[in-house]
């Protein structure tokens, strides 16, 4: 067999299409573990997130609502259970509902201007996308899948909503609850700029 012959059997293989390159790479990301590059988060629990949320609840009585929303976004859950998570966004939620429109801007600005504040319109900015998701992530009528139970809101006089649902109106207030997280993403954008945005998608951090 000449040498020609040799050079073309071995080079027509594709025994190479099944080289993985990234492990050949050293910086590759499959050659150490990603959540080094994270500083731990700590965790919290389901206990602790209910204690977090009465407090709010206990804020939101006493006609404190810029307390309420305060005490939401300065204890965000980053490290918890889908359970926690939830619970902590219904809390949140529900204060956002309680704040009339007109108090919203100057409210904003009065957390934003005080330290911290910056920080705290991005955790606000994180739950308005996720409180999005949620509610979006209804099914539509006729389909078959069983999506994760959305937050739902049900229209008030006030033009805010109601955390809550009705039976057999599933999807009645996916509009409503959808207008509300809009107006206070604008409110938030509006105070605290569209780098909120940014930072907020680049974050490793999850709600």
């Amino acid at each position: 067999m000449s040498i020609i012959q040799q050079h073309s059997e071995a080079s027509l293989g594709d025994g190479w299409r099944r080289i993985d390159i990234d492990r050949l790479i050293e910086d590759s990301s499959v050659n150490f573990d990603t959540s080094t590059l994270h500083p731990p988060l700590p965790e919290t629990s389901d206990a602790e997130v209910l204690q977090i949320n009465s407090q709010v609840r206990q804020l939101l009585r006493g006609g404190d609502s810029e307390g309420a929303l305060r005490g939401c976004l300065e204890m965000p859950v980053y490290n918890g259970s889908d359970s926690a998570k939830d619970s902590h966004l219904h809390t949140v939620i529900e204060v956002l509902q309680s704040i009339k429109a007109s108090d919203m801007t100057p409210m904003l600005q009065r957390i934003y201007n005080t330290p911290g504040g910056p920080e705290c319109l991005d955790v606000l900015m994180k739950y308005l996308y996720k409180g999005m998701a949620s509610t979006s992530s209804s099914s539509p009528e006729g389909s078959n899948s069983a999506p994760r139970t959305p937050t739902r809101v049900t229209p008030q006089q006030t033009g805010f909503s109601q955390v809550g649902s009705r039976p057999g109106q599933a999807n009645e207030s996916t509009g409503g609850a959808m207008s509300v997280l809009l107006s206070w993403h604008e409110k938030v954008t509006d105070v605290a700029g569209l780098g909120c945005i940014g930072r907020v998608m680049t974050d490793w951090r999850r709600v």
